[in-house]
């Protein structure tokens, strides 16, 4: 890192000591985390801060360390006491549900608050659910923000897990398209979640196992069985291009059915729509593709190679 900018982070270090703020020094220390792996720079930086060794280079360092972008200094007992409240956090709560009317994106949320009870904070991130689940987006915010997400309460262990599971995935896609903003909060939003207790990696999401309304009809359950497969383990995606990919595309290529699941389809496809919300705009897309089903399910041309050599075997 270049003079300029290692002193510019030294009067950065400056304010956040007359600040007084560990959130707003967490925050930033996460942002230069980000800023120091993309530059390449981390080893000189460090090295740099430790031997400058002034209150700002030391407290650079301790706020690295809180966000995991460095160990912490051997003299930050010499810092003032708010420092050591940074990453000291007690988790309050977690919730989970969808950011848009279709699922395309849902939300993990956790609410944290420091151990003297001050700046209480929520992090949130979006997992792209049509990128597979992966992270793309995060922020922190005041808790007052929950209040119009609308999201419903999950164990806090299990929306940390998945939280860490998101930025995992995203790890293992090349070119995976997330908001600029994101490896600027990752490191904060990363040291959070691992300070959850009882974290649960891998965590099955449970929206299809408490959908009740399967409708009374013969075949409905068989079909519903073929919606859950399709659905995996992003069922809160559920938008008219989705419906259209099941009823046209994934059920002729992939599903042998009974002729009564696949007339009772449609009303299962419309029970699971309510239940996600009633989008006008999805049951028309169910109105629109529903008629073509029983051909198309009938037209082997369609069917993919384990489905042919299922038909074979039967």
């Amino acid at each position: 890192m270049s003079t300029p900018a290692f002193d510019t982070v030294i009067a950065q270090a400056r304010d956040l000591l007359r600040w007084r703020s560990p959130l707003r020094t967490e925050l930033w220390a996460a942002r230069l985390t980000a800023e120091l792996q993309e530059s390449g720079q981390a080893e000189p930086f460090l090295r740099r801060l430790r031997e400058d060794g002034g209150q700002e280079a030391l407290l650079t360092l301790a706020a690295l360390a809180a966000v995991g972008g460095a160990e912490g200094p051997d003299a930050a007992r010499a810092l003032p006491g708010w420092v050591h409240r940074m990453g000291r956090v007690t988790c309050e709560g977690g919730w989970y549900g969808k950011a848009d009317p279709y699922g395309e994106q849902v939300l993990a949320v956790l609410s944290f608050r420091y151990e003297n009870g001050k700046e209480p904070h929520i992090l949130v991130v979006g997992l792209g659910q049509p990128q597979g689940g992966l992270a793309v987006d995060a922020l922190v915010e005041e808790t007052t923000f929950l209040d119009d997400l609308g999201l419903r309460p999950a164990e806090p262990g299990v929306a940390a897990g998945r939280i860490l599971d998101a930025f995992e995935l995203g790890d293992q896609i090349m070119g995976a398209a997330v908001a600029g903003t994101l490896p600027g909060v990752r490191p904060l939003a990363t040291a959070r979640a691992l300070t959850v207790p009882g974290l649960v990696r891998g965590a099955p999401d449970d929206t299809v196992a408490r959908f009740e309304e399967v409708p009374d009809l013969p075949g409905a359950r068989e079909a519903f069985g073929k919606l859950a497969e399709f659905l995996g383990d992003r069922p809160l995606w559920w938008s008219p291009a989705r419906v259209s990919q099941f009823l046209t595309s994934w059920l002729p290529r992939e599903a042998i059915l009974s002729e009564a699941a696949i007339e009772a389809m449609p009303e299962v496809v419309r029970a699971w729509t309510r239940y996600c919300g009633d989008q006008p705009a999805v049951l028309r897309q169910i109105d629109e593709d529903a008629p073509r089903l029983p051909a198309l399910m009938a037209d082997e041309s369609l069917a993919g190679l384990g489905k042919r050599l299922a038909l074979r075997r039967a």
